[in-house]
């Protein structure tokens, strides 16, 4: 069982940066991608970026691409989403997931990803 935390949400001005994390616990970190995803109040929730098992390999929404940068540290068994120049349709909570390498499947598909936070709430104001 993989236990995920988010931290690292709150309320920050537009064009404002935030950095999000997610503590893993459980199952074997080095093994497993890595994403994040978001979900705004009325909408689906939807892919924002994902990092290979190795940290070799990522993968951002059209959205977010050059503004956002996700990362990982093994050792720490902790991903990261640093969100720079933030807008305020990047509001919503944001959600931590995790899926087996070579499991198969998107890295833009929810559905397949097997472990998820509780998610941390980003707030842009404009």
């Amino acid at each position: 069982q993989v236990q995920l935390v988010e931290s690292g949400g709150g309320l920050v001005q537009a064009g404002g940066s935030l950095r999000l994390s997610c503590a893993a616990s459980g199952g074997t970190f080095s093994t497993r991608d890595m994403g994040w995803f978001r979900q705004a109040p009325g909408q689906e929730r939807e892919f924002v970026a994902a990092i290979s098992w190795s940290g070799g390999t990522a993968a951002y929404a059209g959205s977010v691409k050059g503004r956002f940068t996700i990362s990982r540290d093994n050792a720490k068994n902790t991903v990261y989403l640093q969100m720079n120049n933030l807008k305020a349709e990047d509001t919503a909570v944001y959600y931590c997931a995790s899926r087996r390498r070579f499991g198969g499947g998107s890295y833009y598909s929810k559905g397949s990803y097997d472990y998820w936070g509780q998610g941390t709430q980003v707030t842009v104001s404009s």
